[in-house]
């Protein structure tokens, strides 16, 4: 679909309105279609929906918003929700439905509004327990039987002890992890450009940076892309759903209309209401705290986000905005290789520290890549 914004009219944009409308973001829509116009009142509407939802707040309706608009539309109760392998069922009906049988007891997984084969396998497991027809379909029985049980705990993080236990399982050692680096852009899509420095090329050779250290450690370090590659964001996540990754690490750096933005800033999966990667919350914080450290770049924070490469992985997913190419203290860092050096060795300390768990550590910035080898020697031994 083409992008909808302030100023266009027509069906597209009456539709867009009606949703908005149903989610009591505006008022009703009166008259033709054909005349029904992209106002500041709906741009507005539109912000407000994609701050609600992590999404960029630009009051444009491209893809994303217009998904997460669908999406919205959606109760539990209101069609049968069933695995479909080659084109996963979402809205919040599944995102209802994730959150409650994980309230349960039942491990659905991250509450993200996918249906995929572990929401699956949940559903089956409460449907066999509480004698329902088993057969993976969320439909008015299931439904009847989940708004008549108490859940086991409410509030809380239901999937965090799940996912912590996971990382304890796998033990402090960076051997055999497998991580996906993903660089941003790629191919015809270059990014951000200012001057003769591209985006797409600073984080290939960034990736580059921080494959070699990771193999060194060890870890199974894969690239999401070629250097004349650019999947979109679905793709990238398939691609480290199917390759069973531990770990993705989303490369960018930024732009601003304003030359005196800049800094660092990291994101994770969440909707900003509850719904978050705990473990992928908790690796946005120790890469924020690690680069904002060792570089001097301004510390910008980390923020829940529903960007398809962050809510579509199964395993936790960071993305990192390394500085603003638009500002030129920022970008004069950028360029310098050495600069590109420090970044890499601080993401590998922050990846390091999510699997120590707090033990054996160092105060954030003091712990170098050496240590990280002579940590690796050490668990072998």
């Amino acid at each position: 679909m083409r992008v909808l914004r302030r100023g266009d009219g027509g069906p597209a944009v009456a539709e867009v309105r009606s949703t908005l409308a149903a989610l009591g973001l505006l008022p009703p829509v009166t008259g033709p279609a054909e005349q029904v116009l992209f106002d500041p009142l709906m741009e507005g509407a539109i912000r407000a929906f994609q701050q609600q939802r992590g999404l960029i707040t630009d009051g444009l309706v491209g893809p994303a918003t217009y998904r997460a608009l669908r999406d919205a539309t959606h109760q539990l109760g209101g069609r049968p929700l069933a695995y479909m392998v080659s084109a996963p069922i979402t809205g919040d009906d599944v995102l209802t439905l994730q959150e409650r049988l994980l309230e349960l007891g039942y491990d659905a997984g991250r509450p993200n509004g996918v249906f995929v084969g572990q929401t699956e396998s949940a559903l089956r497991n409460f449907q066999r327990d509480y004698g329902l027809t088993v057969d993976g379909i969320c439909g008015p029985e299931t439904v009847r039987a989940l708004r008549q049980l108490s859940p086991r705990a409410r509030g809380g993080r239901p999937v965090l002890l799940r996912e912590q236990e996971r990382v304890r399982r796998s033990g402090p050692r960076l051997r055999g992890k497998r991580i996906v680096i993903d660089p941003g852009h790629g191919g015809a899509d270059t990014g951000i450009v200012a001057g003769d420095v591209t985006e797409a090329a600073l984080m290939w050779d960034l990736a580059s940076r921080l494959e070699g250290r990771m193999v060194a450690t060890g870890m199974e370090a894969l690239l999401s892309r070629g250097p004349d590659q650019c999947p979109d964001e679905s793709e990238r996540a398939r691609f480290a759903n199917d390759a069973g990754a531990d770990l993705v690490l989303s490369l960018h750096t930024d732009a601003n209309s304003s030359p005196h933005a800049q800094g660092v800033a990291s994101f994770h999966f969440g909707t900003g209401n509850g719904a978050t990667s705990t473990l992928g919350e908790a690796m946005a914080g120790l890469i924020q705290r690690e680069l904002a450290m060792r570089t001097g770049l301004r510390d910008c924070g980390t923020h829940p986000k529903t960007w398809d490469v962050l809510r579509l992985t199964r395993c936790p997913a960071v993305r990192i905005e390394i500085g603003y190419l638009s500002n030129a203290e920022d970008r004069a860092r950028l360029v310098d290789p050495a600069f590109r050096d420090v970044v890499a060795e601080g993401i590998v300390v922050a990846v390091k520290r999510l699997y120590l768990l707090g033990e054996n550590d160092q105060p954030t910035g003091t712990f170098s890549f050496a240590d990280v080898m002579a940590h690796e020697l050490l668990a072998r031994g």
